[in-house]
């Protein structure tokens, strides 16, 4: 199974920057893993370097819902 990593601190540095291109095309190559039957995991890098996973989408409808929430504040 295909797995796309999303770290969620860049997603919030991208959402700072109002980096829309950016940000669409990571929507765009996690779409294509979850059409594809594949998993978003979101995680966070910790102070220390370590990366911490939060949550899992699996799904279109879910990926889509984190995408408004992403979108939301720009």
């Amino acid at each position: 199974m295909t797995e796309y990593i999303i770290n969620v601190t860049e997603i919030e540095e991208l959402q700072m920057t109002k980096d829309i291109n950016a940000l669409n095309s990571i929507f765009q190559k996690a779409r294509s893993v979850v059409v594809g039957g594949g998993v978003i995991r979101l995680v966070r890098k910790s102070t220390t370097g370590g990366i911490q996973p939060f949550d899992e989408l699996s799904n279109e409808e879910q990926l889509k819902t984190y995408k408004k929430q992403v979108f939301k504040y720009l």
